[in-house]
């Protein structure tokens, strides 16, 4: 689950606006003033503005197109048979908790093309969403207001010789099947920074990417590694945030395998997205190479991010990945962290979906160029290797993977799955090389069983309610479980009180009482929780379908409003006032490629 910007406390990219301070910063943006600082301020887009932000439309379709006389991309409302992308994007966030944006490209186009159209054409149509989660998010990283003007010149360092590596390697591997896929991942990017800002020019040749332009909305769990590895002084990372609880459940009889994820996150991250991409890329640059594996998928995702940064995906490969952050508390391992020599998170993560048809595979390609940045733990479920009612094949069905800086873990657990029946995530590695060299012995010591694998309350919920899964709706109560009043498991002992909204499956940090005693920083009140659920099946992954729901958890609790909360002078733009919402089901791809 991401780490700091998406799925835990202290967000680096949410640093409390104020209403009142955005509002200064909008109205300077729409005089015309672009302020000051490294990242700072995005324009804002026309059209019509309602108090809370700019007003998105209920539907909206454009299409991309490529004038052959000129040999420039064209946007035009619609969906266009000789289109080289399209995209709709149909915003129900204030019904459903959920926008839903569709995306397909042509393979009648050469795979640079379709990737800078695809950047292109989400931007076009999801502007609005965009502007409102960069102010609720982003704004006043590295820049305009106040920030610490050392680490963010590290940082831009950082990214740019980062990318500038890339850019080499690119050029020194033109038959690559990876650095082939890395161009098309980072002009996806390009193509949807140029759209926003209205200057849409495909790059024929070497491209450049702001290190601190859109790029830092993908970045998302890389930074709260890198914030560390660069010394950022000031609002570190709160220390034992959460970022998500996953669930792969084997239902009786192994008539179904069930798959649910839920993100942890700060509330000013709830402009979300459920995002259906058909690509036809190919795997390699030679024309005869065949498709990408993954050209199909479906993922929970924000606006402006090109990946799901949750993570959660349903591939048309028949795999679904998803991932649990466990971080690095070892400052000894920060050296690995370099610039050269790495590929970030964000863009291996895009790269092993795109490329792999199998959990091994996905791992071999992910674990290249190392980062030790967004350090997860892994799921890669194999639906191809599942028999429903059959015995465990042994192999296939589930491969774990770890990472920390200088690091990397794998194994396959399909046969522990079938003998345990389930497999769970909570932010703690389950490999003892990747638990001891992460540092989390000495917090096991200092703070006890909280930090530990087997101990932690979420292991012990997980470990006492997985049996009660039978089916889709009852895995959907079990990931948006949080009864923290009365559960003995949610108890903290040091904790004044003691029951704790953050010591469940699905956090609710918000209902912790402001003045309490908590003996480190995650367990205090703040404006974040478990977010939403995520939930597919044999039969749904099939179709590249889920199951969702969005918003904290109601079940056992009150359901989140801003305006009686004590969070409402954080910036919320475009989002609901009260999130009370029932699951949704979606099925997947419903678009025919070009």
């Amino acid at each position: 689950m991401v780490g700091q910007m998406y799925c835990s406390s202290g967000s680096p990219l949410a640093r409390a606006l104020t209403r009142a301070l955005a509002l200064a910063l909008v109205l300077a943006l729409l005089v015309g003033l672009f302020l000051s600082g490294l990242a700072g301020a995005i324009p804002a887009p026309g059209g019509r503005w309602a108090h809370d932000g700019p007003v998105t439309p209920a539907s909206r379709s454009r299409s991309v197109l490529l004038d052959a006389a000129t040999g420039q991309l064209l946007l035009v409302d619609g969906r266009h048979p000789d289109a080289v992308a399209w995209a709709n994007l149909t915003n129900s966030i204030h019904e459903t908790g959920w926008a839903f944006l569709e995306l397909g490209t042509s393979g009648g186009y050469n795979d640079s093309l379709q990737a800078y159209a695809a950047g292109v054409v989400e931007a076009a149509v999801s502007e609005e969403l965009i502007y409102m989660h960069w102010m609720n998010t982003v704004v006043n990283y590295c820049g305009p207001f106040e920030y610490e003007v050392g680490y963010c010149e590290r940082l831009k360092s950082f990214l740019e010789a980062n990318l500038e590596w890339m850019q080499e390697e690119m050029e020194s591997n033109p038959d690559s099947a990876y650095w082939h896929q890395v161009r098309l991942t980072l002009l996806q990017l390009k193509g949807l920074e140029d759209s926003y800002e209205g200057r849409v020019s495909f790059p024929a040749g070497k491209f450049t990417i702001k290190p601190l332009g859109f790029l830092l909305l993908q970045l998302s769990g890389d930074l709260e590694d890198l914030e560390l590895a660069l010394n950022k002084t000031k609002i570190k990372p709160s220390l034992g945030s959460g970022s998500c609880s996953a669930l792969i459940k084997l239902l009786p009889g192994q008539s179904d395998l069930l798959v649910a994820h839920n993100t942890w996150n700060n509330y000013q991250h709830m402009l979300r997205v459920i995002k259906k991409y058909w690509l036809q890329f190919r795997e390699g640059p030679q024309g005869d190479s065949p498709l990408v594996p993954g050209n199909k998928l479906v993922f929970s995702s924000y606006p402006g991010t090109i990946f799901s940064c949750d993570d959660f995906y349903i591939l048309g490969s028949g795999l679904v990945t998803l991932e649990t952050t466990i971080g690095n508390k070892n400052p000894a391992l920060w050296k690995y962290v370099r610039p050269r020599g790495c590929v970030l998170e964000w863009v291996r993560n895009i790269v092993a979906n795109r490329l792999a048809s199998d959990g091994a595979t996905w791992a071999d390609i992910f674990k290249r160029f190392n980062s030790g940045t967004y350090n997860n733990q892994w799921m890669i479920v194999d639906y191809k290797a599942f028999i429903p009612g059959g015995p465990s094949p042994g192999s296939r069905v589930l491969t774990i993977l770890e990472q920390i800086p200088g690091m990397v873990v794998v194994a396959d657990k399909t046969s522990e799955l079938y003998q345990k029946t389930y497999w769970a995530s909570y932010n703690i590695p389950s490999f003892e090389t990747v638990f001891n060299a992460s540092g989390l012995q000495a917090l096991v010591a200092q703070y006890g069983d909280w930090f530990s694998y087997d101990g932690s309350p979420r292991a012990q919920i997980f470990r006492r309610n997985q049996s009660l899964v039978q089916d889709m709706d009852s895995m959907v109560r079990l990931m948006r479980y949080n009864d923290f009043l009365h559960d003995p498991l949610s108890l903290c002992k040091a904790c004044d009180p003691q029951p704790n909204g953050e010591n469940a499956i699905s956090a609710r940090s918000d209902l912790n009482p402001a003045n309490g005693s908590y003996p480190f920083q995650a367990l205090r009140q703040r404006s974040h929780g478990g977010i939403d659920v995520k939930v597919t099946s044999t039969s749904l992954a099939r179709i590249l379908g889920l199951l969702a729901a969005s918003g904290p958890t109601w079940d056992q609790v009150p359901p989140f409003q801003w305006s009686t909360s004590p969070f409402s002078g954080l910036l919320h733009m475009g989002q609901p006032d009260l999130w009370k919402f029932a699951p949704v089901k979606e099925v997947g791809i419903v678009m025919k490629p070009g």
